[in-house]
């Protein structure tokens, strides 16, 4: 019985330690009282695990409350707070043709990014550069190997909770994820770092709820609407990523009336734009006329509709009803409050946004999903994977060992 009570005692212990570390990671300085209140612990234990905190590494403690000119009466109170720099996260972007790497503290706060280009054909490729464009953003922000806490990476493919792929698309998504995940706890196995590979919809979703359009609603659609069309899913607070993580895949939208595939706006405004060119059926002072073949795409398209070219207003016209017939399906299914255009894309949909608005208005039944054009440009997926990396730290910091301060 005597072994059953010092493991019991030792299992409450940690858990006391976790609460009190995570009531920090929300907080700038912070006193015990705070941490007392926040937790319902006692003083002495707060003030014994804060100690503790502070010699892990933790923790650094700041001038006490007096010193600080915020106590005048009393004992002063001792001042604690994260230690920012008690380790790095990894975010990385393994997109189709550019691998991004963004390297954060604790506070979210980025440090460096990288970027390369990438055969999407090669695997041993793909791998490599995921390696040396992690190394170049560490090595851009000061920060060693060891120092890596988790590198979360987001794919154009289905993850299962292993971040494995499955075979499918004619092998597209195991081209996209030929094994980041089993390739990355390998090469971090040294230094105790967590991996995640994940859905890039899914991370931008995460993105979006964290940090950008979809922060305050409780169920919306995060749209990815590049080269392809994706979806990342929250409703009711949660991230919706079905059996095999492929929830966002939007096979669905060839059964669409109206849709019939998954090609996302950046790939039809650009085979659009040239139908124009090719047919003559724009003004011969037209952008889709002028410009060069191979520069024809979607921000031509998107700059000759700002500059009120009828042509280019046609093809946003276009584009509209295809946008309402899918966020009317995703939305219809999934009762969301609000569908999120992400991606690089979604910097320039501005007169876009408010012409699929009332094509949707005329699809549904009222309220239609509120439509919003991202502000996270196109590094959302190296954002959520940031995001979601500190996610995982935090749930698991208790058992992780930080980077010790003479190491910084």
């Amino acid at each position: 019985m005597a072994d059953f009570d010092d493991r019991t005692g030792f299992s409450q212990k940690r858990a006391n330690a976790a609460a009190v570390l995570d009531y920090a990671w929300d907080q700038g300085a912070f006193t015990a009282s705070d941490a007392i209140e926040a937790t319902g612990l006692t003083r002495s234990t707060v003030i014994a695990l804060a100690d503790d905190l502070v010699e892990r590494g933790w923790f650094c403690e700041l001038p006490n409350a007096r010193a600080a000119g915020e106590y005048r009466k009393g004992r002063p109170a001792r001042r604690y707070e994260l230690r920012s720099s008690a380790g790095v996260v990894v975010g990385v972007d393994a997109g189709q043709h550019c691998v991004t790497a963004a390297v954060a503290d604790l506070r979210g706060r980025e440090l460096a990014r990288a970027h390369t280009d990438v055969d999407e054909d090669s695997a041993e490729q793909r791998l490599a550069v995921a390696d040396t464009v992690i190394a170049k953003a560490l090595s851009e922000a000061g920060a060693l190997e060891q120092s890596v806490l988790c590198v979360a990476v987001g794919v154009p493919a289905p993850t299962d909770l292993d971040g494995v792929s499955p075979e499918g698309e004619q092998g597209f998504w195991s081209r996209m994820n030929p094994g980041f995940a089993a390739h990355l706890r390998e090469r971090g196995d040294a230094h105790g770092w967590l991996i995640e590979v994940e859905n890039d919809a899914n991370l931008a979703a995460i993105a979006e709820g964290a940090l950008g359009a979809g922060a305050g609603a409780s169920s919306y659609i995060t749209l990815m609407t590049g080269e392809r069309f994706g979806a990342g899913y929250v409703v009711d607070g949660h991230l919706v990523r079905g059996t095999r993580g492929a929830a966002g895949e939007l096979r669905l939208l060839s059964l669409v009336e109206g849709v019939g595939s998954t090609h996302g706006i950046a790939a039809l405004l650009r085979a659009w734009a040239l139908e124009v060119r090719d047919s003559g059926a724009a003004d011969a002072a037209s952008a889709l006329m002028t410009t060069p073949k191979a520069d024809l795409g979607a921000p031509v398209v998107f700059r000759a509709a700002e500059a009120g070219d009828p042509a280019a207003l046609a093809l946003l016209d276009r584009m509209a009803e295809r946008l309402a017939r899918i966020c009317a399906v995703l939305g219809g299914l999934l009762d969301v409050e609000r569908i999120v255009f992400s991606g690089a894309v979604a910097d320039s949909v501005g007169l876009l946004v408010p012409r699929t608005a009332a094509r949707l208005d005329e699809l549904t039944h009222p309220p239609a999903p509120e439509l919003i054009a991202s502000t996270l440009h196109g590094g959302v997926v190296s954002t959520g994977a940031v995001v979601r990396a500190l996610q995982i730290v935090r749930a698991n910091a208790i058992a992780l060992d930080p980077v010790a301060p003479s190491l910084e």
